[in-house]
């Protein structure tokens, strides 16, 4: 395979070493790999959720598309996206502006104007929407309650402490307003949509909706629901499952 990049976008609490197992599978695979972290994330989680980075007290959602639009453009050629969470919708925003030939958004936080109102979805976003611009620092509660609330204690605990960091409250916002805006109707290339049937933060439903919202004429969705899966899809045990869906649907359009 020749110069089949794929970029890697973490989402929200998250860093683009979360990405791991998968860039060490897909480069098996004979894909070249990037998996940058956002700003406001460079040392360890530990010492991060001890002591903020301040720069997240100014992070939007536009700056860090603006970071993965250029990193597409660094690239030899358009990219494939794939995306989770917040990540999601940068993959679907850059997928929309013709940087990438192919994108997947797993878990997706919704473009503006899709929403939802069931009451895990808005409890689990209720710290973004706190007033200030102080960074949010998840408690390990919080951060079960919002990603993998199925997981056995040990195994979450260690996820916590090993990729877990603080993050900006603007990001978290920024799906409401401009940052957050996707044509529906734009000609792109195709996209595929990933939920977990079992995700508090991101409901099925609102994948489904997100989909469902582009004009199928203009633009090639699928979508695809995860049984049995939380927030924390990407690293939760039977990740591997989610990555072979993933391999399986680029190489049916390669």
């Amino acid at each position: 395979m020749t110069a089949n990049h794929i970029l890697f976008i973490h989402g929200m609490f998250l860093t683009g070493r979360s990405w791991a197992p998968w860039v060490e599978r897909f480069e098996r695979a004979g894909y070249r790999c990037v998996a940058p972290s956002w700003p406001g994330r460079d040392g360890e989680p530990a010492a991060l959720r001890a002591s903020p980075d301040p720069a997240l007290r100014e992070l939007t959602l536009g700056a860090v598309v603006e970071q993965f639009a250029s990193e597409t453009r660094a690239l030899p050629a358009p990219p494939i996206v794939v995306g989770h969470s917040m990540g999601g919708l940068v993959a679907q925003i850059l997928l929309s502006r013709g940087l990438a030939r192919l994108g997947v958004a797993i878990d997706s936080a919704p473009p503006r104007g899709v929403r939802s109102l069931a009451l895990s979805h808005l409890r689990a976003n209720a710290p973004v929407l706190w007033p200030g611009s102080s960074p949010i620092v998840p408690s390990l509660s919080s951060w079960r309650y919002a990603f993998w609330h199925t997981g056995e204690d040990a195994e979450v605990r260690a996820a916590f402490e090993a990729h877990v960091v603080p993050e900006s409250r603007l990001v978290g916002r920024g799906p409401i307003g401009p940052d957050g805006a996707v044509d529906f109707s734009a000609k792109r290339a195709p996209l595929l949509v990933i939920a977990g049937e079992l995700d508090t933060i991101i409901p099925a439903s609102l994948s489904r909706a997100n989909a469902a919202r582009y004009d199928a004429a203009a633009a090639p969705t699928e979508l695809i629901e995860m049984k049995g899966r939380t927030h924390y899809l990407c690293g939760q045990p039977g990740w591997d499952e989610v990555a072979g869906e993933v391999e399986r649907w680029l190489r049916a359009r390669s």
